[in-house]
């Protein structure tokens, strides 16, 4: 097994409070990792500290085999890009969706100014969107598609890991089911590697190879998706399972 990423004793403190508690965890490269925790379990500060947006009091994380400092260079924050539960929290809302995408193609040096609008229209079929979408503004489309233009932003720079927070969550469940059939579609296209943090284990079931449960800051179980399922190991696990009488399906 090919190690993406290593979370190694990650822990996070606001005075006196642990947000996170010597957290270790390896995700392996071209799958799929679903945490899954209850509000306030640790969840979205493990994302950010994965993404560089948090700095943790003690630990270090290994991206493959290099070592991800406090002070990240351009390349490093490159390879780690995260989709918020709100798009609106990276798209610009006075920019169009061809200069956000731009942006990120310019500025990582993706591909030559003469070569972005072609690019930027392969990442909005990718997420499948129209190219007409391209000089129109965020607040000019559903909150479903505003997840897309999000995940083509996201996807547009080549990233080695892509963590998607919570990114169903604010969607009915019909547009829940189409961007979760967008993500298995990119999953088996890309090989993505992905951290994907859900509270809702039916999405983690649809999507993830690995599951893993936090629980008050600590990271209390790491199964296979088949294995969590069936024979979960903690007793929180347990209590997670016992609490969705059917699994849903996506």
């Amino acid at each position: 097994m090919e190690v993406a990423l290593q979370v190694q004793d990650i822990t996070v403190r606001y005075g006196g409070f642990t947000a996170l508690d010597q957290i270790r965890l390896e995700l392996a490269r071209h799958t799929t990792l679903g945490l899954v925790g209850e509000s306030g379990s640790g969840k979205s500060t493990l994302a950010r500290v994965i993404a560089g947006l948090i700095t943790p009091d003690e630990g270090q994380l290994l991206l493959g085999a290099e070592p991800l400092g406090k002070k990240r260079s351009k390349a490093q924050h490159k390879q780690i890009q995260m989709i918020f539960q709100n798009p609106d929290s990276s798209l610009n809302p006075r920019h169009t969706v061809r200069q956000i995408l731009a942006e990120a193609l310019l500025f990582h040096r993706i591909v030559e100014r003469s070569q972005v609008e072609r690019r930027s229209k392969e990442l909005l079929s990718r997420v499948q969107l129209d190219a007409k979408s391209l000089d129109r503004y965020p607040h000019e489309f559903s909150g479903g598609q505003r997840q897309r233009i999000a995940i083509a932003r996201a996807l547009s720079v080549e990233p080695s890991l892509l963590i998607a927070d919570e990114p169903t969550s604010a969607l009915d469940v019909s547009v829940q089911r189409s961007v979760l059939e967008l993500f298995h579609t990119l999953q088996a296209e890309l090989n993505l590697t992905m951290l994907f943090i859900s509270h809702d284990l039916g999405v983690i079931h649809a999507v993830s190879d690995t599951v893993a449960v936090m629980r008050q800051g600590q990271l209390v179980e790491v199964n296979s998706k088949d294995e969590f399922f069936v024979r979960p190991q903690h007793e929180y696990s347990r209590e997670l399972l016992s609490a969705v009488p059917k699994m849903p399906q996506y």
